[in-house]
């Protein structure tokens, strides 16, 4: 078998793994699941993913279950949750998917004895790389 003369081809500085790879998003992610049970009212829990996310799913596992996921922790409201920038999920297998990319969520009980499950749908490029979500529609 020959071998490939790979100086034949183009090697492009800057185009491999990254936030603004198209590629990086259309492969399968990686599977990552996570998640809390018997959180009391008003308890934060931040959840971390090792990678930056393609998507992120939700899921309400507690059958009284009322859980407000934000991009940002309310600790430090900006406008979190006055701003309406909270989604919600109820009641046991209540569900909701963020197609976005993102290295970490908050998940907020809104009543006792509230639990969820995350699954994050990973990408190859690393958290460093994703910028803080604040802004409009986040924090303002």
């Amino acid at each position: 078998m020959a071998e490939i003369d790979d100086s034949k081809f183009i090697s492009y500085p800057g185009h491999g793994v990254g936030l603004r790879n198209v590629g990086s998003y259309q492969a399968s992610g990686h599977p990552y699941l996570t998640g809390a049970s018997d959180m009391y009212d008003g308890e934060e829990k931040q959840v971390v993913f090792p990678f930056v996310t393609k998507s992120v799913t939700v899921t309400a596992s507690g059958s009284n279950s009322v859980i407000g996921i934000t991009f940002n922790s309310t600790g430090s409201d900006g406008g979190v949750i006055t701003g309406k920038h909270v989604a919600y999920v109820q009641g046991l297998g209540g569900t909701f998917t963020f197609d976005v990319k993102c290295k970490e969520i908050w998940c907020h009980a809104l009543n006792a004895t509230s639990g969820f499950v995350v699954y994050g749908s990973l990408t190859n490029i690393a958290t460093e790389r994703m910028y803080i979500l604040t802004g409009s529609g986040l924090t303002d």
